[in-house]
């Protein structure tokens, strides 16, 4: 057998047909959402390979990325150093969630790939270098968000929905001003965070350095649906607040007419004490 048949015979196939290496396993990736926000600055270390985003080397020669909006992305992590890992960074984290959301894939290296994700689901990567790894991450980090406050909102949705009911059927709001107050300031909160911090609608600025990466991200966006997902969002947190003023606008408007009435009242008292004043006394 010749070499080169050799090395044919030892290479593997995927599920899409695409032939690796030998040598070469698939690569484990997880995404994790620790918290509303992670210090990044304060992981910046001499085990540092890349900057925006983070990406930093792990004693078993695995990579992670790290993003300020509390998200991290590991790939081919053991999970005992994995443990380790968000152990130490955890005093960087603001605000951890208690239930930790969690997103998982599998990286292939694959140099004579024609595509970039598989039937299955498998990501295809040419090369393994930082720069794929994290554009993968920031795809994975903004898909595990997104799924994140797509549940919050659904959440929001279900404490208003009820709300609008009473409205229909009873002609009033049945809420509190305080409870309104509080929606609002979790809408505003989501969409701050969505522009500010995640800017899930934009594309990385990774790009701007590497732009022959443009075609694996927007493969990568348009399989995990970002940009219709993030504008559907947007579209539900509009229709959230929108009902939530208005409600608060009807009990604002209730407690001023309360408040009407009761300066007509007092008007009315103060006029019949006066005229009592004129009454002839005995």
């Amino acid at each position: 057998m010749t070499a080169s048949a050799g090395r044919a015979a030892a290479a593997r196939t995927t599920a899409a047909g695409v032939s690796t290496e030998p040598g070469q396993e698939p690569i484990s990736v997880r995404a994790l959402l620790l918290g509303d926000r992670l210090d990044t600055r304060a992981l910046e270390t001499e085990r540092m390979l890349a900057t925006a985003p983070v990406a930093i080397s792990l004693p078993d020669d695995s990579i992670a990325v790290l993003f300020r909006y509390g998200a991290i992305v590991l790939f081919g992590a053991t999970r005992e150093a994995e443990d380790t890992f968000i152990r130490s960074i955890r005093p960087s984290i603001t605000e951890p969630f208690s239930a930790v959301d969690e997103e998982q894939a599998r990286v292939i290296i694959a140099a004579n790939a024609e595509q970039l994700i598989d039937p299955v689901g498998n990501i295809l990567l040419r090369e393994r270098s930082v720069e794929r790894f994290q554009l993968v991450a920031d795809v994975l980090a903004k898909n595990l968000v997104l799924t994140h406050y797509e549940a919050a909102i659904a959440a929001i949705f279900d404490r208003i929905e009820p709300l609008a009911e009473t409205l229909r059927k009873q002609g009033r709001a049945g809420a509190r001003s305080k409870e309104l107050l509080h929606h609002i300031g979790n809408v505003l909160a989501m969409q701050h965070r969505m522009v500010g911090r995640v800017e899930t609608g934009e594309k990385p600025e990774l790009l701007w350095e590497h732009p022959e990466l443009e075609r694996l991200y927007v493969r990568l966006a348009e399989e995990y649906e970002l940009r219709d997902r993030d504008r559907a969002l947007d579209r539900k947190l509009e229709v959230v607040s929108r009902t939530v003023e208005t409600l608060l606008g009807l009990i604002q408007a209730r407690s001023s007419l309360r408040v009407e009435w009761y300066i007509v009242v007092l008007i009315v008292a103060e006029l019949l004490l006066s005229l009592y004043s004129f009454l002839p006394r005995r």
